[in-house]
């Protein structure tokens, strides 16, 4: 019961940036337009059944709101994200200057 309440918990805070897997930026447009990259709307449905199945057998559920975080290209982050640079920038301030 904890393992199940704790994944449905980790699909409603996460499933609102499920979204931007599907957006494509002006440089995911020029690879597309050049035939070097697939569009990744094309993915949404298979992607969307092959969740849904996986939630099903789990007896998740997807949240009900359909609202989709934008922006994580443009900027547009959570606060989560200031944690998250400062732990990765943690060495390069201990150790201005090295290599490797």
């Amino acid at each position: 019961a904890e393992r199940h309440r704790r994944a449905q918990t980790a699909i409603d805070d996460l499933w609102a940036f499920t979204g931007e897997l599907f957006h494509a930026d002006q440089s995911d447009a020029e690879l597309i337009a050049s035939g070097v990259a697939v569009d990744p709307e094309t993915l949404r449905g298979v992607w969307m059944d092959t969740v849904s199945n996986v939630l099903g057998v789990a007896t998740l559920k997807r949240p009900a709101s359909d609202w989709m975080q934008k922006g994580g290209r443009t900027g547009n982050h959570t606060e989560h994200l200031g944690h998250l640079l400062s732990e990765l920038q943690s060495m390069q301030r201990t150790f201005p200057n090295a290599t490797w």
